[in-house]
């Protein structure tokens, strides 16, 4: 049975008391939402050395660190060590995405190389195949795209991107509606490509209950990925995205009925004040369906910083309910990220969950209250034991060293330095 299912016949699994006791709330309390298809736990049965990790709206807001080999850059001990050095940043869950090499032996070094949850896109390696082979993309057959799938499930994925809301209605509806960037998904374009050149349905929506059953055997969460999202400020909230997430709301609710634990992925670029309603109306689109989301970007004309307009978009989106973050490093746009760009874009997308989850969770927010406590007493040594990046933290005090218990910002102009010296002498 699944996570879901278990939950409804009233049982408290496992892995709701590892996450409930991680989490600090009751399981009881985890048991209920799972039940309601608003929480989701990440646990292919098949993956048995994870760290379950949950989703949704009694559990913290989480973060998921994107990496993976392109055909261009094909090194996979740097996307091993990219996939260690996020989680040691804190990312609460790894996506493979490779597009290059072997992906099978790929995916499974990745796997093995973390204890947190994995998530894939199975039409990226259907794809691939395919262009490996010498053949375009839209040769995909179906059974290449359900073989991928498969084979995701059995080596144990615990959640996977399916562009299910990319249907040959809504293909039909590009048609008149012009966007300015286009189609920025890769596997919802490649569905896309499909169906305009066979003129089929898209085998994922019109085979559902199929997959369905794939995934209740795995008991894998189904992402239903977001094809149509903008990919620029000026599509944000177009007729096509929002017809694609209506269309993920009736999948979801057929999931649940399914037993299958589901959560949807949203925007993408989305002007800053035009968040709170987008994540306020997939909620109500999808009845309290986890919500994933790709930052949302709020301004364009950053390349190099979209870690931070994604950051800014993060927090403003888990604020207003989003329950799942999806950073975004520097090299967005520009090309695939080195080391250094995935723990930037891992610590700035924790900046603005955790900005979040401090107003929900006592425990989090005595962190910083800790950190305030120090801060007000020059206990240099508590903050640096305080600091989610300590190397940031001692990189900087030993390049900028200072004569006074200050910082060299201040030094003896230091106003917390002042005053406490004034009420020490009063």
């Amino acid at each position: 049975m699944t996570q879901l299912e278990e939950a409804r016949r009233g049982v408290i699994t496992e892995e709701m008391k590892f996450i409930a006791e991680r989490e600090g709330i009751s399981a009881e309390k985890l048991r209920r939402s799972v039940a309601k298809g608003h929480t989701v736990i990440f646990r292919n049965v098949r993956h048995d050395w994870v760290k379950p990790v949950a989703v949704g709206n009694v559990v913290r807001v989480k973060v998921n660190a994107n990496i993976g080999t392109s055909r261009d850059i094909v090194d996979v001990k740097a996307e091993i060590e990219k996939a260690k050095v996020a989680v040691k940043y804190g990312a609460d869950t790894i996506m493979d995405l490779s597009t290059g090499g072997d992906l099978d032996s790929i995916r499974k070094a990745i796997m093995h190389a973390v204890d947190v949850p994995i998530g894939t896109v199975p039409i990226y390696q259907a794809a691939e195949e395919m262009l490996a082979k010498g053949k375009a993309i839209i040769e995909m057959t179906e059974d290449d795209m359900w073989k991928a799938v498969e084979k995701h499930f059995r080596d144990g994925v615990d959640y996977t991107t399916i562009h299910v809301g990319v249907t040959k209605e809504v293909v039909e509806k590009m048609k008149r509606v012009k966007r300015v960037v286009g189609m920025v998904s890769r596997g919802g374009t490649f569905l896309a490509a499909w169906i305009l050149h066979w003129g089929e349905e898209n085998p994922f929506y019109r085979d559902y209950d199929y997959l369905l059953e794939l995934a209740r055997e795995y008991d894998v969460v189904l992402s239903l990925g977001d094809g149509l999202r903008p990919g620029g400020l000026p599509d944000a909230g177009d007729e096509l995205q929002i017809a694609e997430l209506y269309t993920l709301g009736r999948l979801v609710r057929r999931a649940r009925e399914a037993g299958v634990q589901t959560m949807v992925e949203g925007p993408g670029h989305v002007p800053i004040d035009q968040i709170p309603a987008q994540i306020k109306l997939a909620k109500v689109a999808t009845d309290n369906a986890p919500f994933y989301v790709l930052g949302p970007i709020v301004t364009d004309i950053f390349p190099g910083y979209d870690h931070i307009t994604s950051a800014i978009g993060g927090a403003i989106a888990a604020l207003n309910g989003a329950d799942f973050l999806c950073y975004v490093t520097p090299a967005e746009h520009l090309g695939l990220p080195t080391v250094e760009h995935v723990r930037e874009g891992v610590i700035a997308a924790k900046i603005a969950a955790h900005a979040v989850n401090l107003t929900r969770f006592e425990a989090d927010f005595k962190k910083d209250y800790l950190m305030s406590l120090a801060r007000g007493k020059l206990d240099w040594a508590k903050q640096y034991e305080l600091s989610q990046d300590r190397e940031k933290f001692i990189e900087i005090r030993k390049e900028r060293p200072t004569k006074t218990e200050a910082c060299s910002m201040c030094g003896d102009l230091c106003a917390i330095k002042l005053i406490n010296d004034m009420l020490r002498k009063g």
